[in-house]
């Protein structure tokens, strides 16, 4: 139904092309917002204090002036929305405080405080009836952080059984991702090499559910997060 939904939305720009416009403007302007929020969340996970600040400034640079045009106008996407006002104050508070715990060098805190931009903004799509490629890129980050938080050090049958299901939801999700490139990766060529690295994760995990051999799975699960995370920085 969604997929249905976010389609009729874009049937709509095509007849009603006085709505294209701002339409499109918004988005170009937010993906270059959220290009910022994707390597503020990678840099605070990678223990560089400097340079996780330096990719926060610029995230709140950009959001403070998507924000200068949009906030008292929402787009015509969300005008209709009533909770703009307070996802747009959550966001904020929540780059604010990423921001005063990366500069107290707590980045562990900074990045989890970050994550809850993500699931803001992907909550404001959805009440929206819009799906873009990055909600697509964090219903599959949602599965595999289920994964990831499996209790691996206890690999009975109802692990395993659970880790089998989880594989069959994060394939599903995996072709919804890759099925669906944004406009940019169809210009890129490292698209290509990074969709196939996320793919190759995936079926490795799948492989090794449907086996069941405890090294196959802790293998497989432990060569989930890296794909991911290079083909959500560049193009997620």
């Amino acid at each position: 139904m969604k997929r249905l939904l976010a389609t009729a939305f874009v049937l709509s720009l095509t007849v009603a092309p006085v709505v294209a416009g701002p339409v499109v403007d918004f988005e170009n302007s937010y993906n270059v917002a959220y290009f910022s929020y994707r390597t503020a969340l990678f840099a605070t996970n990678t223990g560089d204090t400097a340079k996780s600040v330096g990719a926060l400034k610029q995230l709140e640079n950009n959001w403070t002036g998507l924000m200068t045009q949009y906030r008292a106008s929402p787009p015509p996407q969300f005008e209709a929305d009533p909770l703009w006002d307070q996802t747009i104050e959550d966001v904020t508070n929540l780059l604010d405080r990423s921001k005063t715990l990366a500069d107290a060098g707590d980045l562990p805190a900074a990045h989890e405080t970050l994550e809850g931009i993500r699931e803001a903004l992907g909550a404001l799509h959805a009440r929206n009836h819009v799906e873009t490629f990055s909600d697509r890129m964090n219903a599959y980050h949602t599965e595999m952080e289920v994964i990831l938080g499996s209790d691996t050090a206890n690999m009975d049958v109802e692990v395993k059984r659970a880790l089998l299901e989880h594989s069959a939801v994060l394939a599903y999700l995996a072709t919804d991702v890759l099925s669906a490139p944004p406009a940019a990766a169809l210009e890129s060529p490292e698209f290509a090499t990074l969709a196939a690295g996320l793919q190759t994760s995936v079926d490795q995990f799948v492989d090794a559910a449907r086996s069941g051999d405890d090294a196959a799975l802790l293998e497989a699960i432990g060569a989930l997060k890296v794909p991911y995370s290079k083909l959500f920085l560049k193009f997620g």
